[in-house]
């Protein structure tokens, strides 16, 4: 029997990890949310909450002269209460302004950033206020931060072409450093390239892959998803043959131990990470736009617009792309355009010629 550790395995090892060196630096009494909240959200989930609530108690301590002679240990539940309506709105303040470092490096405050750590510390008041911990939800008080709704960036079919055709010729126009390197990656890129296009896999989920979740007699792909559902995508003919050609010089490869049963190899022969894949997408993705920031996410809303101009089924589109709220994906993959609108204008017809 395989008992190989998969991506996803050794990814809840890591962020446990994490989690355990966050939780050292806040106040004892956290440690009761995030024991609740382990069966119900994901090791992913639970580090991000961490690095919000830690932001928070450090803006308390830095930001806010009532707990200015407190270090992090001080902070007991009732300090958590006595925070007012108005800290939150100067903690918002404060958010807008924030700059990210160390751990926190991945964290941006824009729109969705901001809006995710106040959800991050109603959800964190919640738990205590619920339990009747404490009286007070100074969280309830306040508004959550808006989202204003940004056009959705994606390839057009052209573009989805000469983005293809430039990652298999791009080595014509290099130094004979660059067209080695290339040489190296090329069929490896441009089978992430296809793949991504191809199906809409995630990120996470196409790094993520084993050589073992192929299945070339049934053109499949088996993903554990968002969540930890495990489930099939399958691929069309372009997505075989940039797999099968990369796979033929995957066995050139030796990888380093423990990484053996990746997929998608980097060049320091270990399973690819997130910041590669991104950091090759943009690569390729500038020659052929400079208009469109393109980005794996932007590959994976090419491929949900295209998937529902040839179907025209929203569910469809929800259930291939993992999307556990089909109104997600009709945010994002049923808008009408003027065409769409010209051709429900001539469908309906008033009266019989």
């Amino acid at each position: 029997m395989d008992k190989r550790t998969t991506y996803h395995e050794q990814t809840d090892v890591d962020n446990t990890l994490k989690l355990r060196e966050v939780l050292r630096t806040l106040p004892d009494f956290v440690n009761d949310f995030f024991r609740a909240v382990s069966t119900t959200t994901s090791t992913s989930t639970r580090i991000k909450y961490a690095y919000d609530i830690r932001i928070f108690f450090q803006f308390l301590l830095h930001d806010n002269p009532v707990y200015s002679k407190y270090s992090m240990s001080d902070f007991t539940l009732s300090d958590l209460e006595n925070v007012t309506a108005l800290d939150l709105e100067e903690y918002i303040e404060y958010l807008k302004a924030y700059k990210a470092f160390g751990d926190d490096d991945y964290i941006t405050n824009g729109e969705r950033g901001l809006k995710r750590k106040i959800s991050a510390l109603r959800t964190f008041y919640g738990y205590y206020y619920r339990h009747e911990m404490i009286q007070n939800n100074p969280t309830l008080l306040i508004d959550m931060p808006k989202l204003h709704e940004k056009e959705i960036i994606r390839l057009d079919e052209d573009e989805v072409a000469r983005l293809l055709d430039y990652v298999e010729s791009c080595g014509d126009s290099m130094t004979p450093h660059q067209r080695a390197y290339y040489d190296k990656t090329k069929s490896r890129d441009l089978a992430i390239i296809t793949l991504m296009l191809g199906t809409g896999i995630r990120v996470s989920e196409c790094v993520g892959l084993d050589i073992e979740d192929l299945d070339f007699k049934n053109n499949a792909l088996k993903l554990i998803r968002k969540g930890g559902n495990e489930m099939f995508v399958y691929f069309g003919d372009e997505v075989e043959k940039a797999l099968k050609d990369y796979l033929l010089d995957r066995k050139k490869t030796s990888p380093v131990i423990g990484h053996e049963h990746a997929l998608f190899y980097s060049s320091q022969r270990k399973r690819i990470n997130v910041k590669t894949v991104e950091n090759l997408v943009k690569k390729y993705a500038r020659h052929i736009t400079t208009t469109k920031k393109i980005t794996p996410h932007k590959l994976r809303s090419t491929y949900g617009t295209n998937l529902y101009k040839e179907t025209g089924d929203i569910y469809l589109v929800a259930d291939v792309l993992g999307h556990k709220d089909v109104n997600t994906t009709k945010k994002h993959y049923a808008a009408m355009d003027d065409t769409t609108r010209r051709k429900a204008a001539r469908a309906v017809k008033l009266r019989e010629d």
